[in-house]
């Protein structure tokens, strides 16, 4: 458990980490507000997916160590100023036992309209449907198997059909575009890719209320973050080029990694974001929101 001393000295470092860099985001999303959660328990941090609410007001999260939580947003003038949230829990294998930490690498989290829950892995590829307390696996494809050791599937998102959509963090090559790949009627494809450039990687996916693919980037600088959102239209065999909403200045946030897409006041797109803390005592969970104004 983090002692109060050990909190304070992280944010301090934290701080220290953001000197001197910019803090200038570009692209059309207008930055709202970000909110530091802190829950005192040892299995609280290295949040990896989110999913939030049509309205919100609630919120799922997944920590890259095979934990879930929910938890509920208070809000003032649009901004949060307060989280309630419930006990973290394990997520469990097929066999209803804790996952090993190998197998527990868990990034991407998608909640259908229905309710249905999925998972996605990026160490021993794969994908479960943990609508239940016991997961059901996905089948496999050929693609996972090829993909480079921890950079598996990073992003997860569901489109209003209840097609699965996932993508690993990375491609391969820097002129490869990042593979997307689809489960739909019990198979995979890989009908598409997305376009890669500069040294931004994928970590987290949505979609939102207009029906267009929303896909959170990350890149490290060696010392700070950099954080990105490209927006995609998708049609049942093509996605568009693609383009930047926003491009979050270097140490402005911490490390960005979930995403989540919905429709806030005045009928703008809000993008909340939250922020994987590598369980280091000096970095911070976050979420970080940006609503759309064109």
């Amino acid at each position: 458990m983090l002692g109060r001393s050990r909190i304070a000295l992280g944010a301090a470092l934290a701080a220290l980490l953001t000197l001197g860099v910019s803090a200038e985001p570009t692209g059309p999303a207008q930055f709202i507000d970000s909110f530091t959660w802190v829950v005192e328990d040892p299995d609280f941090g290295g949040f990896s997916g989110l999913e939030v609410s049509d309205d919100g007001k609630s919120f799922t999260a997944i920590s890259d160590r095979a934990h879930i939580v929910t938890g509920r947003f208070d809000r003032i003038g649009g901004r949060i100023s307060r989280i309630a949230s419930g006990p973290i829990r394990a997520l469990r294998d097929t066999g209803g036992g804790r996952l090993r930490p190998q197998a527990g690498d868990s990034e991407g989290l998608a909640i259908g309209a229905d309710g249905r829950t999925y998972v996605s892995f990026e160490g021993i590829t794969r994908v479960w449907d943990y609508t239940a307390e016991t997961p059901v696996p996905l089948p496999l494809t050929r693609g996972f198997r090829e993909m480079q050791i921890n950079s598996g599937l990073e992003a997860l998102a569901i489109d209003d059909r209840g097609w699965l959509y996932t993508l690993p963090e990375r491609s391969g090559a820097l002129t490869q575009g990042f593979p997307v790949y689809r489960y739909r009627d019990g198979t995979w494809d890989q009908p598409f890719s997305i376009p890669r450039f500069g040294g931004f990687l994928v970590v987290g996916a949505d979609f939102g209320p207009d029906g267009r693919l929303y896909v959170l980037e990350r890149n490290f600088t060696g010392l700070s973050f950099l954080s990105r959102v490209r927006r995609f239209d998708v049609t049942e065999t093509a996605i568009s080029q693609g383009e930047i909403l926003l491009e979050s200045g270097n140490g402005q946030f911490d490390n960005l990694e979930g995403l989540s897409v919905w429709r806030g006041g005045q009928g703008l797109i809000r993008l909340t974001m939250i922020s994987d803390d590598n369980f280091k005592f000096f970095q911070r969970t976050q979420f970080v929101e940006y609503a759309v104004t064109e």
